[in-house]
């Protein structure tokens, strides 16, 4: 496990932590309230106009509170059990520093896979007939289940493996290509710092990201002007960052500009 696998790890852990934490804090709301309900006898109304009245409103109000941030609270350990499951499922992060590595393996996949397609509809075309095809489908590698099915055809009546995989294969592998050309220029680039009055900017290969390290909190004008062009906040670097990318990068002069005007202001 790299250093982006275990903080993803980390990061998973931290969301399952708060959801069992907010299921503990809402079943413990939960019962208290249901134990204070206990109190008031089955049907009991509220006595209109008794010295009792004021107290039992209140302690009624109580439970309905309790209750609700049983709810909420319930919700908010639903809301952080998506997230836990949600960490990783993205795809090969341009973060991780073994994302050239995963993509080339998931290109070759893809690869094998569009051959693998193409053999077997060759297969079928010459084959013409089953007791000839299934065996060929099986020198192949597949089932003979999956033989089968494959020369059944699908719901459509398309025998072997349809036009539109091996397009939308096709595509994944073009998108997997420029994935890697943009990840290998990027990791190619020299790094950049630039200092200047007030804050340092950098192109930072390592950390795959563009910052700006101020030499103290910002303004609120300077703030809004980094959150326009989309940098957050990163207390573990210290610095205002979004990802090292084309994009990124020009974020990174759009808000320079920003600066130098409000600083001849």
């Amino acid at each position: 496990m790299n250093d982006y696998e275990q903080k993803q790890a980390d990061r998973r852990e931290r969301f399952q932590d708060r959801a069992e934490k907010a299921v503990t804090q809402s079943d413990a709301l939960y019962s208290a309230a249901r134990k204070r309900g206990e109190a008031i006898p089955f049907g009991q109304p509220i006595l209109i106009g008794h010295h009792s009245e004021r107290r039992d409103r209140n302690f009624r109000a109580g439970i309905n509170r309790m209750t609700e941030k049983s709810f909420e609270l319930s919700d908010k350990a639903k809301y952080y059990e998506q997230k836990a499951a949600s960490v990783g499922t993205g795809g090969i992060s341009s973060d991780d520093p073994d994302a050239l590595v995963k993509l080339r393996a998931e290109l070759a996949e893809c690869e094998a896979d569009q051959e693998r397609m193409k053999a077997a509809n060759k297969a079928i075309r010459t084959g013409k007939t089953a007791d000839k095809q299934v065996p060929a489908l099986v020198a192949l590698g597949f089932s003979e289940a999956t033989a089968q099915s494959l020369i059944k055809g699908d719901f459509c009546g398309r025998i072997g493996f349809p036009t539109y995989k091996l397009s939308n294969n096709n595509g994944n592998m073009t998108r997997i290509k420029k994935r890697i050309q943009e990840l290998e220029s990027r990791r190619s680039r020299e790094p950049v710092e630039v200092e200047t009055e007030g804050y340092t900017y950098r192109e930072d290969t390592e950390e795959n990201r563009v910052m700006f390290v101020f030499d103290g909190k910002p303004s609120q004008e300077v703030r809004d002007l980094l959150k326009r062009n989309a940098f957050k906040w990163s207390p573990s670097r210290n610095a205002w960052v979004r990802q090292l990318t084309g994009s990124g990068i020009y974020a990174g002069q759009t808000v320079r500009e920003g600066l130098a005007k409000l600083k001849a202001e």
